[in-house]
């Protein structure tokens, strides 16, 4: 069966139109879990994602393993208070051979979803390429499990997408990427204490050989990480791991976020996490003039690696065009 005829079940539609984040897990070259909170956009027929072009990692990480999974554990901007937690695994499309018309649709479309920049104008909103220029996603669902209500203590409903053929992602460009932005964190303790008012975190661990991320239940600070409670009608893999805290505003207006990786010891219903380092991390936390300044801090040298990876592409900046 092609892509173009599956259809999940239509009780999922609202969620995946109206939540502001879902949780994005893909797979690095040797098989470890990342899991970053994302913006989740319906396509046609798929579930779409986006990454800043002048950051590809996430792309990159899906062009090279179509694995991925998506999460939408968090029922912001979803107008029910009984709103279903839905596991998505799937295959990935890359799509950034048509930059222009990527940041055309991030342009258009982003708006729906945040107000975070709506009372930004228009002169400013064409500076900055380096945030709407973007490489889009495209997820399309082999099955789903969803836990109506959010109730993770209950047996979730299943869906069986029939086998996918898949369209390729777009062809791999030339040259090297340029150096990392940030240095790496050298002590993740300090990211694990942000984390702990953040709530519970979605672990992802790899099942089967493609990412599996999971809501919990609950969370516990120990001595080397955390353990995690898990939810009901699904297991979880040992092995490398990856831990998301997140939140956000009700209008994405601000946003908090915190990634550990390390590894997965499953214990029955939980789950010991042994963190062996913290990612880098964009929040956009406090008052309105620090959230902007930690927003548009980075430009300038977002700027300069946006030029290097048009370049590597083969096409120019895209332009940020009124819609």
């Amino acid at each position: 069966m092609s892509a173009v005829e599956q259809r999940w079940p239509v009780e999922l539609d609202e969620v995946f139109a109206r939540a502001l984040t879902c949780e994005y897990a893909s797979l690095t070259r040797d098989l470890r879990p990342i899991t970053w909170a994302v913006t989740p956009y319906r396509g046609e027929h798929s579930l779409d994602v986006s990454t800043g072009l002048s950051y590809p990692d996430k792309a990159e990480r899906a062009r090279r393993n179509p694995r991925v999974a998506l999460l939408f554990s968090d029922a912001t901007g979803c107008p029910s208070a009984n709103t279903p937690v839905v596991l998505v695994r799937g295959r990935a499309r890359v799509r950034d051979a048509d930059l222009q018309a990527n940041t055309d649709r991030y342009v258009r479309e982003s708006p729906t979803k945040t107000s975070g920049l709506d009372a930004t104008p228009w002169f400013l909103k064409r500076r900055m390429s380096w945030y709407f220029a973007r490489i889009w996603i495209e997820v399309w669902p082999e099955s789903m499990l969803w836990w109506p209500g959010g109730d993770l203590d209950s047996e979730p409903s299943r869906w069986e997408g029939a086998p996918l053929t898949v369209a390729p992602s777009d062809p791999p460009h030339v040259g090297k990427r340029p150096p990392g932005r940030l240095r790496p964190p050298v002590d993740w303790r300090p990211f694990a204490d942000r984390a702990e008012r953040l709530g519970a975190p979605v672990l992802t661990t790899v099942v089967n050989g493609s990412p599996l991320p999971l809501r919990t239940r609950g969370v516990r600070r120990t001595a080397d990480g955390f353990q995690v409670d898990l939810p009901a009608g699904v297991a979880a893999g040992d092995g490398p791991a990856c831990l998301t805290f997140h939140r956000v505003g009700p209008q994405l207006e601000w946003q908090e976020n915190v990634v550990l990786v390390g590894r997965a010891s499953i214990q029955g219903a939980s789950a010991e996490v042994i963190v062996e380092r913290a990612l880098n991390d964009w929040s956009l936390a406090g008052s309105g003039w620090q959230r902007m300044r930690a927003f548009t801090g980075p430009g300038r040298s977002l700027r300069e690696r946006l030029a290097h990876e048009a370049a590597r592409r083969g096409q120019p900046v895209p332009t940020v065009r009124c819609p």
